[in-house]
């Protein structure tokens, strides 16, 4: 047992000044104020903004005036008229009848 305590003295006396300076320090007294956490949210003003443009977009009313406007039965339709056409074939992956294949060089025939 004295053999150990000499060989490890300096590792005795710093553990306990570490043990001593935690005691010293948990029980201290009140003396420090207690810290008071604030958080602040991020993006606070943006969506202040979002908010104030929904309030906004609230006000607005749609009545049907704009359609008997002058300016409005101006305006031209510039579409184009879709032509309907027939269905493709049913597997278009498929070899197409009387097409010669690249690695036989024979003629491919589809099932019917």
């Amino acid at each position: 047992m004295i053999g150990f305590l000499s060989r490890n003295f300096l590792f005795i006396i710093l553990a306990g000044i570490v043990i001593a300076g935690g005691v010293w320090y948990t029980l201290r007294g009140g003396s420090a104020s207690p810290t008071i956490i604030t958080t602040q949210t991020e993006g606070g003003s943006a969506e202040k903004e979002v908010v104030d443009t929904l309030l906004a977009l609230r006000a607005v009313t749609l009545s049907g005036t704009i359609f008997s406007d002058p300016a409005f039965q101006t305006l031209q339709d510039f579409g184009v008229q879709i032509v309907p056409e027939t269905v493709g074939r049913e597997n278009p992956f498929a070899p197409k009848e009387g097409a010669q294949t690249a690695a036989t060089g024979t003629r491919a025939t589809s099932p019917q």
